[in-house]
């Protein structure tokens, strides 16, 4: 499936100033990067900024901070990229302004400068016209690779690109592409399998593939707004009780659809949220008082293993319990292994779902894990994402 907008491939970059604008946010232990992931997925697009002679002006987003604050500067990012680049990465002292503009100066071909936390600036979240064209003033091409962050119409994501030549980096462009085709053209039988907290979150997603997935699994805690809403006791289980109406809404769909969605048939209990609390396997999915799910239970799990063996595409969007619990990372697990395993397509997304993958080491026997949570969430759902509706069409960039 093609890609519709221009690709940085394409853009004449040599000896020009390039506003990359990247997915940075990532957790911080201690003053240093706890999880570079996401420095990592964009360092192809940088390397190839850099071979053709751009001098590389990066962006970011940290967190939510309320104004500057040193606990949220983008300064051990920096630290980790000139590491996984092999070249210094020089932080300037803002977003904007008269010193950042003096080190753009300063740059040449392949020089990487990182800007500081987006965030910082109260126009960015706004999507602040003075802020978009202060950030258009650095730079003569602009570039997005911050998937992750290109379902927000934000100064660094929409703003600017509507006043630079604007193209995708290979990141965001594989990401669009891979999640399209699973959206509009999946290798049939397609296997849905989703779990998390909200079914607020997802219902998009659970509405349109029902029309086209053979099957839908359920599992995590939104399976219990589903329990819930049917009448069944869920006893202290975690319940999104604005879920709850959305999952009736869902079974309604679900009665009259194509695709049968499927809802666990055991599970596996504990007193509270703890590795160490009391635990109880339940062949039934009436939660007694006292107690909560915290995953599925083993025939859920093996009936939803047999469902993706047999599967020409599988998209996975959540864990199927407190995987972090040891106690409780069966089910997930061994949803885990059958989509690693699955001679099919496979897809995953949603930062839960990455970090079991990461977890169980199975990362690598998925065909595309993606970067995005809720901007792969509105994709699938077929939502326009502001960040990618203003780069360059192919075609327009062509014509240039």
């Amino acid at each position: 499936m093609s890609f519709a907008k221009a690709s940085v491939r394409d853009a004449e970059v040599g000896g020009r100033r390039v506003l990359v604008r990247v997915d940075f946010n990532v957790p911080l232990a201690g003053g240093d990067v706890a999880d570079d992931s996401r420095i990592r997925a964009a360092v192809p697009t940088l390397e190839l900024l850099r071979e053709r002679g751009a001098k590389l002006i990066l962006i970011s987003h940290l967190g939510r901070p309320d104004g500057p604050d040193p606990e949220l500067s983008m300064e051990p990012v920096a630290s980790r990229l000139a590491e996984l680049l092999g070249t210094d990465v020089r932080m300037a002292p803002a977003v904007v302004g008269p010193e950042v503009e003096a080190l753009v100066e300063e740059l040449g071909p392949g020089d990487v400068l990182m800007l500081e936390n987006s965030r910082f600036e109260p126009g960015e979240t706004a999507n602040d016209p003075e802020l978009a064209a202060a950030l258009a003033r650095l730079a003569d091409v602009y570039v997005n690779d911050a998937f992750g962050a290109a379902h927000r119409a934000h100064a660094t994501t929409a703003g600017v690109a509507r006043l630079l030549p604007a193209y995708a980096g290979l990141l965001l462009e594989r990401e669009v592409t891979e999640l399209t085709a699973v959206r509009d053209d999946p290798a049939p039988p397609l296997r849905v399998v989703l779990g998390g907290a909200k079914v607020n979150d997802k219902i998009g997603v659970i509405e349109r593939f029902l029309e086209v997935a053979d099957r839908i699994m359920i599992g995590g805690a939104m399976a219990f707004s589903f329990f819930k809403r049917q009448g069944v006791g869920v006893g202290n289980s975690l319940v999104d009780d604005k879920s709850v109406d959305a999952a009736g809404h869902v079974l309604e769909q679900a009665a009259g659809s194509a695709g049968e969605l499927m809802l666990p048939a055991d599970l596996v209990l504990g007193r509270e949220f703890s590795a160490e609390t009391e635990r109880r396997e339940l062949d039934g999915i009436e939660v007694p008082d006292g107690w909560m799910g915290l995953d599925i239970g083993r025939r859920t799990a093996d009936a939803y293993a047999a469902e993706i063996a047999g599967a020409g595409t599988v998209l996975w969007n959540g864990p199927m319990g407190a995987f972090e619990l040891p106690p409780f990372a069966a089910g997930t697990r061994t949803v885990a292994q059958a989509i690693a395993d699955a001679p099919g397509t496979t897809v995953a997304g949603g930062g839960d779902s990455v970090a079991a993958l990461d977890e169980f080491g199975l990362t690598d026997g998925l065909d595309w894990v993606s970067t995005g949570g809720g901007a792969s969430l509105e994709l699938l759902e077929g939502r326009e994402l502001p960040g990618v509706e203003a780069l360059l069409d192919r075609q327009a960039a062509g014509s240039r």
